[in-house]
């Protein structure tokens, strides 16, 4: 089965990535990416763009070249009551919100700490998928926080980057959280978390894990772009028109 969306890209507003939005629209053709969302970090990451990056993605067009592109935001998660680092007036013009931990804004702390913050961030209602939750920087009781985000209908992420750049030792705990959704209903996105457009669509790892797991493919969010969008319709985002065609 081939996967056409991804859910977590970053553009050069995130300076430590290396690409533009036409750069990822060039490759997406070649990866057979359908639908990809604009992912780029919160602004309490020192290198984010400002709040305004994220209300003026409304300039953005919806589809090129058959194309689609989401609107979106990878928040930081910023303490135990589950805060995120974008106003909810922002957040409503946005049509993706990712959150997850990053060690510059929520530091690694304990075990207990970090499961009240994402199961808090879970069901606040802001949330439509947590990124890397199986960050072996950030242990967390998966079993609690996958059955919040099931009951939630919040997405889990298995992150490509994980298995090759960044957050090396995620294999047992990403394999656990695949196997842990499977067994309490949650959905899982693939996010490549490209930080360059060449890796747009590299879902290797994560394609091995769900197929490892024999996790079902009806909650497989990148399976096409009607999982995702119809997904983001049942947690209350806007149905879009342009997207009708993909």
């Amino acid at each position: 089965m081939h996967f056409s969306v991804d859910t977590h890209t970053h553009t050069v507003a995130s300076s430590h990535a290396y690409s533009t939005l036409h750069d990822y629209l060039a490759v997406a053709p070649q990866k057979g990416i359908k639908l990809f969302a604009i992912t780029d970090h919160g602004p309490e990451m020192q290198d984010a763009p400002h709040p305004w990056h994220f209300v003026n993605m409304r300039i953005l067009p919806r589809v090129v070249n058959g194309v689609g592109i989401l609107r979106g935001i990878e928040a930081n998660i910023k303490n135990e009551q589950g805060e995120i680092d974008l106003a909810d007036s922002y957040l409503k013009e946005l049509d993706l919100v990712m959150a997850g931990f990053h060690e510059t804004v929520f530091p690694p702390r304990d075990p207990k700490s970090h499961t009240r913050a994402m199961i808090a961030a879970i069901r606040s209602g802001r949330v439509d998928i947590i990124s890397h939750p199986g960050n072996p920087a950030y242990p967390v009781d998966l079993e609690a926080v996958i059955s919040a985000a099931a009951q939630s209908q919040v997405a889990l992420e298995i992150n490509n980057s994980s298995f090759i750049h960044s957050r090396k030792g995620s294999e047992a705990n990403c394999l656990r959280v695949v196997e842990l959704a499977r067994d309490l209903g949650a959905y899982l996105s693939f996010g490549s978390d490209s930080h360059v457009a060449f890796t747009l669509g590299d879902f290797e790892h994560c394609i091995r894990l769900v197929k490892l797991a024999g996790f079902p493919e009806e909650r497989l969010l990148a399976r096409s772009p009607r999982a995702l969008l119809d997904f983001l319709k049942m947690r209350g985002h806007s149905h879009i028109e342009e997207f009708n065609s993909l």
